[in-house]
């Protein structure tokens, strides 16, 4: 899966290309996942009102121990819209899990080894 951003798929084409022939394939694997798992963070909540993202907020800072909760609430929802764990929740909570979108965007072989290797 290449990203979305053309100036990054530049970058790690460029990459791949100055790397030793015998490390290009595992480069290329990682970048793979990484763009994966980036799209499927920065589409948390795309779709979703700011009411609704609003009731995730609370109910996501509600399940998280105390004294982060305190920190993410001082934060606010602004800068925990772009949080990985959030994003994560908001996903989760939409029927998006993590290890699906993988299945569903990488290749068979990719994900065989993301499932084996990576985990």
């Amino acid at each position: 899966m290449k990203h979305p951003n053309p100036e990054c798929q530049r970058k790690q084409e460029e990459i791949l290309k100055n790397l030793p022939q015998k490390e290009r394939e595992m480069q290329a694997r990682s970048f793979r996942f990484a763009n994966a798992a980036y799209i499927y963070h920065q589409e948390a909540g795309k779709e979703l009102s700011e009411e609704k993202l609003k009731v995730y907020y609370e109910e996501w800072l509600h399940g998280l121990p105390a004294h982060i909760a305190t920190t993410m609430k001082e934060k606010g929802i602004d800068y925990c819209r772009n949080a990985m764990p959030f994003t994560r929740y908001v996903n989760e909570r939409n029927d998006r899990g993590f290890r699906d979108w993988m299945k569903e965007h990488l290749s068979e072989e990719d994900y065989r080894y993301y499932i084996e290797e990576c985990r």
